[in-house]
């Protein structure tokens, strides 16, 4: 019998949400899809500018945080004619990478990266830097994508990087009403788990104090926090969720099936 039978399980995602609870009904459970990611709205002349700071500037490191946001800068290039020379500048810096996908994204350019974080987080990328301790005076460019873009931006000058931020995107926070809904369902335990697939969208549950008491309590009690990787999983922690789940690897249909196992033992 699986894991999933009778479960009902809440989605917190967005991007593949329908993938997801396809999924979820394959294995017996029933799902419903609680959007929370928020947006990310580009803005093209941002991002065009910051191709043309990159390739007429002189930076020691390029440091990327996203698949997503690298595309979008190659993007840009690409439109003003001058992905050759992006490619090229990139090839002439040291790139220090975050995340798994900016990798790929580099290997199908046949670029490498001298540094990338073994567990795929910013702090673990940042600690590295700072081991190496030859930041002072040197410039970086940082490609960042989400709402902590500042704060990365200042972890980076701490360590005396002189740091351009290519941020040729705005967010648009999630629904309120479905961001309620989801607070509701957790709160009330009618649902079994909420599956999270972006540190974005916890911030986005525990943005006040009191849901973060409550919706803390629901977790460690009574609803199972499923995150798709490890990045997830630690901002569940951050607020205090101890009662969460992870897949061996950060990938949707792994998560699903992983998760199925999981519930069927416990």
């Amino acid at each position: 019998m699986s894991g999933l039978n009778g479960k009902k399980i809440g989605i917190a995602a967005a991007r593949k949400a329908d993938v997801i609870a396809t999924l979820i009904e394959k294995h017996g459970g029933a799902s419903r899809i609680y959007s929370i990611q928020g947006e990310q709205i580009l803005n093209t002349n941002v991002s065009e500018q910051d191709v043309v700071e990159f390739i007429d500037n002189p930076y020691d490191i390029a440091l990327l945080t996203t698949g997503i946001g690298a595309e979008t800068l190659e993007k840009a290039a690409a439109e003003m004619n001058k992905l050759p020379e992006f490619i090229q500048k990139l090839a002439d810096t040291r790139l220090v990478i975050r995340g798994s996908k900016t990798l790929m994204w580099l290997k199908k350019h046949s670029l490498s990266a001298s540094l990338v974080a073994k567990d795929g987080t910013m702090k673990n990328l940042l600690s590295a830097l700072a081991l190496e301790g030859d930041g002072e005076g040197k410039t970086l460019f940082l490609q960042a994508y989400n709402q902590d873009d500042v704060q990365i931006k200042t972890g980076v000058e701490a360590l005396g990087y002189r740091t351009y931020l290519s941020k040729p995107y705005r967010y648009k926070e999630p629904n309120q009403d479905t961001l309620n809904k989801l607070k509701q369902v957790i709160c009330n335990h009618t649902v079994d788990a909420v599956i999270f697939t972006s540190k974005t969208q916890v911030k986005n549950l525990f943005q006040t104090e009191q849901a973060t008491e409550d919706i803390t309590t629901a977790f460690n009690r009574h609803v199972l926090a499923v995150a798709v990787g490890k990045v997830t999983a630690q901002s569940l922690k951050h607020y205090g969720v101890s009662n969460t789940f992870h897949p061996s690897k950060p990938k949707m249909g792994a998560m699903v099936v992983e998760l199925e196992r999981y519930l069927a033992r416990n």
